[in-house]
């Protein structure tokens, strides 16, 4: 009552509110235009990325992820969560829109559970993925963004899908989805192996991960990482970005330290030197040359 005395505030009529959206006509754009056609050729252009990686090995299936959230030139949030547990054996990383990828995957959570109680047993990694890239790929065309990386361990052993809002679905042993992608693929194509330890495979994916966060702009915060055994999945860790950058800038390069240990493990022969001024070596002279200058040389 107060704020209607002194600011002549009404409150809006309530009668006519409606839970639905408007219809086409009801939207405030420029009359003659369609909305959808509108928005697309004046709608804001939001830049947004992120990195996101998942390979399979000997020990199960390793997933990580950074944890900044962008909208354009706007950290939305610095410490989100992209992958998401979908249940005991199950988890996925997002990239693309942060409520599509939540949506999606809680409508995954959904149908995977009416099925275990269907069936009594969980679906196959396969199955899942087949099931919601199914279920997406409905809605192609409508501006759906979601991209993951299905990680986990069922009967046949550990198993990783790429699934894509427009029905894209591929079986592999190594994914990098995001921004910072190309720079994550990079490292896991030089260290990748599928018979590497536990902590290698751990030093992979955080390596990876803090090198895509420094060269890509979209991605930073820290770097999640989990890991899927057949007992089920685990959550790891957490690492700032920056600090962790920091401490593989001072380790040694896998290159040159095998380098160091293949140059210890079998010496090279001594260089012979020649009995010339100086011990210099003779170095690409043949018997009987005096190293001097054609023209300068006595017969």
């Amino acid at each position: 009552m107060a704020l209607q005395g002194v600011c002549k505030w009404q409150a809006p009529d309530t009668q006519g509110l409606s839970p639905h959206l408007s219809p086409a006509g009801g939207w405030a754009v420029p009359r003659g235009c369609d909305p959808q056609t509108f928005l697309r050729t004046h709608g804001p252009r939001l830049a947004h990325g992120t990195t996101t990686l998942a390979f399979r090995f000997r020990h199960g299936v390793i997933a990580a992820a950074d944890t900044r959230s962008s909208c354009s030139n706007y950290v939305a949030c610095p410490a989100s969560r992209k992958v998401i547990p979908v249940h005991q054996h199950l988890l996925g990383t997002t990239s693309g829109t942060s409520a599509d990828c939540a949506t999606w995957y809680r409508v995954l959570q959904r149908e995977l559970r009416l099925r275990a109680l269907r069936e009594g047993r969980l679906p196959s990694v396969a199955s899942a993925a087949k099931l919601l890239s199914t279920m997406m790929s409905r809605y192609r065309g409508l501006d759906l963004c979601v991209a993951t990386a299905l990680c986990g361990w069922d009967r046949s052993g550990p198993a990783l899908f790429y699934v894509y809002s427009d029905g894209t679905r591929l079986q592999g042993d190594i994914f990098s989805v995001g921004s910072g992608s190309p720079y994550a693929y990079g490292v896991l194509d030089r260290g990748y192996r599928y018979d590497m330890t536990t902590q290698e495979a751990y030093a992979l994916a955080r390596r990876a991960v803090a090198h895509a966060t420094h060269r890509d702009a979209y991605s930073g915060g820290s770097v999640d990482l989990f890991h899927v055994r057949e007992s089920g999945w685990e959550y790891v860790s957490r690492n700032d970005a920056c600090v962790l950058y920091s401490e593989l800038q001072k380790l040694p390069e896998p290159e040159k330290r095998e380098e160091k240990e293949a140059s210890q493990a079998h010496p090279g022969p001594a260089t012979p030197h020649g009995a010339g001024d100086g011990g210099e070596p003779s170095v690409g002279r043949l018997p009987g040359d005096s190293g001097l200058p054609a023209e300068a040389e006595t017969p």
